[in-house]
């Protein structure tokens, strides 16, 4: 990190799987780190680990926002919009204008964002054309956080994370827990992220937040290698030595679905994450799946 941050503050509105990996991290590099959750428990939990954390949401607001932002140098967003649109804001957006001294903001979205593209490759400057209306939330909340930018001049970027995976949340699980079907769609292709990869592109824009597109940026966060999941699925066997169960037509499988498990195979993309590298300088300790699931086994996962 540059030395300028000489005592860098993260504060995290949710803490969650993604946001507390990174913490995790930056914590150990020295920096100090706050954020919020959703309960009480979780906040005990997060405070064992030296992280100070509020409970927050949409009907419990920070009861000091000026106290609970002040010295922060770098913010991050991982609360996911509502039909009412971008909690944070909502609720906190005019403390977050006022904050001095932020060298970084950051807003994790989603690359539902992109809607269908017919498994043709999306970048940054393709269209956003989200098909469903969790997704046309995402765009409407980056398009709040972006004019935090172009209004009040905040070092905002935005993230447009891929399926996230990771210890605990992978293929592996849900193998284990007997849930893993092989569905194969021809042609539908999904990317992915590995969780501490994240984190890997999170910290490089960190440490270069005017470099490339600099502030105002979007970014696709995936790895190299759009994979069906039948392809991911397999794989997990593979590692485990057992045999892959068979494949499962998707026009079978979806007779089976809840409307949340079809509206993960309504859009078909493949993501471009070339702008990470070019702009950030970024390697991938993850390049695709394999990697990732056997680092995952590898560690115990």
């Amino acid at each position: 990190m540059p030395e300028t941050m000489s005592h860098p503050r993260l504060f995290c509105f949710g803490l969650g799987y993604s946001a507390t990996r990174l913490a995790r991290g930056l914590m150990a590099d020295g920096w100090t780190v706050a954020g919020t959750c959703q309960s009480t428990d979780r906040r005990d939990e997060l405070a064992s680990e030296g992280i100070e954390a509020f409970v927050f949401d949409r009907n419990q607001l920070l009861a000091d926002p000026e106290q609970a932002l002040s010295g922060v140098t770098h913010l991050l967003s991982s609360v996911p919009p509502t039909e009412n649109g971008d909690p944070v804001l909502i609720s906190h957006g005019g403390d977050i204008k006022a904050m001095q001294g932020l060298q970084w903001a950051g807003y994790l979205s989603s690359t539902g964002v992109y809607g269908d593209a017919d498994g043709a490759r999306v970048d940054e400057t393709s269209p956003v054309n989200p098909s469903s209306d969790r997704s046309r939330r995402r765009a409407d909340a980056e398009t709040a956080w972006l004019a935090l930018r172009e209004n009040n001049g905040l070092p905002v970027h935005v993230f447009r994370l891929a399926g996230i995976y990771g210890p605990g949340q992978s293929a592996l699980d849900q193998m284990r827990a007997g849930g893993a079907r092989r569905i194969e769609k021809p042609g539908h292709m999904f990317s992915r992220i590995h969780v501490d990869d994240i984190a890997v592109v999170l910290r490089a824009s960190m440490a270069r937040p005017h470099s490339g597109s600099g502030p105002g940026a979007v970014y696709n966060v995936c790895d190299d290698e759009a994979a069906s999941p039948a392809d991911v699925t397999a794989y997990a066997y593979e590692l485990l030595g057992q045999a892959p169960p068979p494949v499962i037509p998707f026009a079978e499988a979806k007779k089976q679905m809840t409307p949340m498990g079809l509206s993960f195979w309504q859009d078909n993309r493949r993501i471009d994450n070339r702008r990470i590298k070019d702009d950030l300088g970024v390697t991938l300790t993850y390049p695709d799946y394999r990697a990732g699931l056997s680092a995952i086994l590898a560690d115990g996962g």
